[in-house]
């Protein structure tokens, strides 16, 4: 028999310990998978405040600030993946996200244990940043207490950013110096001290809650779909006029003939698919609805649209 200890971040353990017979696979499969449920569990707990601060990140985006991610190890790269997903899933501009690691981003895929040692380095990346007074920082770390991302994320908030903290440690540095403190308590660790597991899987889901939150808040999901998906290849333009289609109720040429006029948008494509003239008009009415297509269609509907589609009756 062999003791696999809980986490271990920072030398704390987020949890007891479970016995389980290393050389037994199942057994061993069975003691991940417990630990994957409980890491899901912790994401549940908390989800208020992923809420919450979900809601801070879309008004910084509304008012043209810049969201960026910190992190280091696995949780850096955790960070990163999610940051890098924002653009095609939801549109947004790349220019206004930045991804911030110990070695850079040049070669994210090699993690330097070392560096997440570099409190300096962490305040620097956030100097190279210019101006951080309108911008949005999320700050990773299992333990909460990585000197490269605990730094960064101090120096954020000292230069004035919108700080959130996601760690599994109550009472660590990360999370008491944020502005919005995401805990997560995902328990123990099969694999002792290997947090790209279940922590990994905690902070994955935490950062797709934030981000999707955001994106839903900003009017990019509809319905379910994502409607300021950027459409830039044969398999997304489909995916584009099926949200068309489903969302106004009309044929899939109605839909092709909305997304044309539209250039491949898909919000005004949804509006002109459901009657309105132009794409001048239906970049007005989203407008006057923050983005929001079912807003945009009211305003519109109030108005005198009938949702009759573009080329009707063809």
């Amino acid at each position: 028999m062999s003791v696999l200890p809980s986490l271990e971040t920072g030398g704390e353990r987020c949890g007891g310990t479970t016995d389980v017979v290393t050389t037994d696979e199942a057994m061993f499969a069975d003691a991940m998978l417990a630990s994957y449920r409980r890491a899901i569990a912790s994401v549940a707990t908390v989800s208020r405040d992923i809420r919450t601060a979900a809601l801070r990140l879309a008004a910084v985006w509304r008012a043209g600030g810049r969201l960026v991610y910190a992190g280091a190890g696995s949780s850096g790269l955790a960070a990163a993946e999610d940051a890098a997903e924002l653009p095609g899933t939801f549109g947004l501009d790349q220019s206004r996200i930045a991804i911030v690691l110990p070695g850079g981003t040049a070669e994210p895929f090699r993690i330097d244990s070392a560096a997440e040692d570099d409190a300096a380095a962490g305040e620097r990346s956030m100097t190279e940043l210019g101006d951080l007074s309108r911008d949005a920082v999320i700050a990773v770390s299992a333990s909460g207490s990585t000197p490269f991302t605990v730094a960064a994320a101090a120096e954020a908030r000292r230069r004035g950013a919108f700080v959130v903290g996601i760690a599994h440690h109550p009472a660590s540095p990360l999370l008491i110096g944020a502005d919005a403190s995401i805990l997560l308590e995902s328990g123990d660790e099969a694999l002792r001290g290997s947090t790209r597991l279940a922590a990994g899987a905690a902070q994955k889901a935490a950062l797709g809650m934030l981000s999707s939150l955001m994106g839903l808040e900003l009017g990019h999901i509809h319905q379910g779909l994502m409607v300021n998906l950027k459409a830039d290849n044969a398999k997304l333009r489909e995916r584009a006029r099926g949200i068309v289609a489903a969302i106004a109720s009309v044929s899939d040429a109605k839909a092709a003939a909305a997304l044309r006029e539209a250039g491949g948008d898909v919000k005004p494509a949804v509006l002109i698919a459901c009657g309105i003239a132009s794409m001048s008009e239906a970049v007005n009415w989203l407008a006057a609805a923050e983005g929001r297509i079912d807003d945009a269609l009211r305003r519109a509907r109030v108005n005198g649209i009938k949702g009759e589609g573009p080329n009707k009756g063809a």
